[in-house]
């Protein structure tokens, strides 16, 4: 094990049982795969980019401790979101007292809510739309089509943004993941703002849909570099539920049971941040062993739930993957 800081040590110490401990015992094992040439994948739902998770999120891309990313909608947004109007962002700590009056205010201020933090529509989300409808109209005037992801990528790499940068651009990890033309996913980016804006720009005919790649592209992009890249095994991640996660690690049985390709491994490793119960058919709330019967894992796959927050948890665990 190599040396690790003091924040890493803290856990070593103190995290000794219950979902400390398997923090501790994730953490160990993710850091096992990368010794052993294993690539991983990190998922990201809920609102990691909001949260500034590119503060530690970042420095695992440039220390090549993360391969591939999948991530929602949101989540690419609002990483170039805070990257360029974090400044203008509203906090609101009593959140939880907050009445219908008070989130209409905030509604009239054009300020959206997540949780305790507020994004600014005019700063934030107009400023970025009037940059993607440069590179949409490009894409139209050249007969190209692209994925959501590398649209973001072709405004981060231009350096038009750069001018109005807000926090240090070493903690955005999107431009960190443009820098290193980073595979990412993105599926059912239409459920986001971002997406929102592409679609009514063509239902007022600015655009045809067929410049923008989506879901099925992902899923043949996805299983090309799995195929690719699982000699030494891929390691899922996964930080929260919903499509972020339930999307790619369903590239494996559709590798095995709809392509019949029977030399490629299943996922090598999983965890998974989680604060969804198991019940009623929740998929995001599933034990990882129900994963075994979708064959998507084996049953000496290592397996972790953390059953926590994920802003807490998800920085504790980089950091130790990063000897801080």
């Amino acid at each position: 094990m190599a040396n690790k800081g003091p924040v890493s040590e803290f856990i070593l110490k103190h995290y000794k049982h219950f979902n400390a401990a398997t923090l501790v015992d994730a953490a160990q094992a993710y850091e096992s795969q990368l010794e052993k040439g294993a690539k991983m994948m990190i998922t990201l739902a809920g609102a990691m980019s909001t949260a500034e998770l590119g503060k530690s999120l970042a420095e695992m891309i440039r220390q090549d401790k993360v391969q591939i990313i999948t991530c929602t909608g949101a989540n690419l947004e609002e990483d170039v979101f805070n990257l360029v109007a974090h400044d203008y962002y509203k906090r609101v700590p009593h959140y939880r007292d907050l009445s219908p009056a008070d989130e209409k205010e905030l509604l009239n201020g054009h300020f959206n809510r997540v949780t305790d933090t507020c994004i600014p529509e005019e700063e934030a989300m107009r400023r970025i739309e009037d940059h993607l409808v440069d590179v949409w109209l490009k894409a139209k005037k050249e007969g190209k089509a692209y994925l959501p992801h590398e649209f973001f990528y072709q405004i981060l790499l231009s350096g038009v943004l750069e001018n109005d940068y807000q926090i240090d651009p070493k903690d955005s990890w999107l431009l960190e993941a443009a820098k290193k033309n980073l595979p990412i996913i993105v599926p059912g980016w239409e459920d986001s703002t971002c997406g929102n804006f592409f679609a009514a720009h063509c239902i007022e005919g600015l655009f045809e849909p067929t410049i923008l790649k989506s879901g099925i592209y992902y899923m043949i992009y996805l299983a090309d570099w799995y195929k690719n890249n699982s000699e030494k095994g891929i390691g899922f991640f996964q930080i929260g539920g919903g499509i972020a996660g339930d999307f790619p690690i369903c590239v494996v049985p559709m590798l095995h049971q709809d392509l019949q390709l029977e030399d490629i491994p299943v996922w090598s490793y999983f965890c998974q941040i989680s604060d969804s119960t198991t019940s009623y058919g929740s998929y995001s709330g599933a034990v990882p062993n129900e994963k075994i019967t979708w064959g998507k894992l084996e049953e000496n796959t290592p397996k972790f739930i953390i059953e926590s927050d994920a802003t807490i948890v998800a920085p504790l665990v980089f950091a130790y993957i990063l000897g801080w």
